[in-house]
């Protein structure tokens, strides 16, 4: 069977293109292994009782296991466990404790690790948003971890600003202690509700003065 005319022209381009050597500027494969090993911003956002620790103790874990440098931090305003990350479960990992956004960007003046998992990030305010870019532009996965809204159902910053600037969101759900439906937001016990316990705005709790609660019983104190 003969070749349809030009076949031979567009086989014979198609080589020449194959084999010529890349031109002045054009990326070499160290180049671009290099550009796949730059740093990046991952969040876990939702509510309380969520999983988001848990979520993070795992990424942690595995990249202890791939051999990467790991810090990992937590605000100092939580002090409801000893050193480190305790999820609900139970679950736990070494951390440090900072005190706020400043601090965590001279802890980083060190050097940037491989992987810097940051929970509890509600804590640490929108001042959050730029040590952690700083961060990931000098080559770390940054993995952030907090509440995506308040007990009062409003955004929870700096999470909404994560969220939008992250290369990775994974946003995860409770279970409504109500209804058992998935649960967007966390709700404040109240004086007169379920266990009559009045628990103050700035209050770090657990199940002992928080409910998950979906949507449809989600109350605005």
């Amino acid at each position: 069977m003969g070749r349809a005319p030009g076949d031979d022209g567009g086989s014979a381009e198609a080589e020449r293109v194959l084999d010529d050597p890349p031109g002045p500027g054009a990326p070499t494969f160290h180049d671009v292994t290099t550009v796949t090993r730059t740093g990046r911003v991952e969040v876990i956002a939702g509510p309380m009782f969520a999983g988001k620790s848990e979520e993070l103790i795992r990424r942690v874990r595995r990249a202890h296991l791939a051999g990467l440098r790991v810090e990992v931090l937590t605000h100092a305003l939580d002090t409801r466990y000893a050193e480190g990350i305790t999820a609900h479960t139970g679950d736990r990992i070494p951390a440090r404790a900072v005190a706020d956004a400043p601090a965590l960007r001279d802890l980083l003046r060190a050097g940037a690790p491989d992987l810097l998992a940051i929970d509890e990030a509600q804590f640490f305010g929108p001042d959050l948003v730029d040590p952690v870019l700083e961060a990931a532009r000098a080559g770390s996965i940054v993995v952030v971890a907090g509440l995506s809204v308040t007990f009062d159902g409003d955004p929870f910053p700096p999470l909404p600003a994560l969220m939008a600037l992250a290369e990775d969101v994974r946003k995860l759900t409770a279970v409504c202690s109500v209804c058992g439906r998935d649960a967007a937001y966390h709700q404040r016990i109240r004086a007169g509700d379920e266990d009559g316990l009045e628990i103050g705005v700035r209050s770090v709790g657990g199940a002992e003065s928080y409910r998950a609660r979906c949507l449809l019983h989600h109350e605005r104190s």
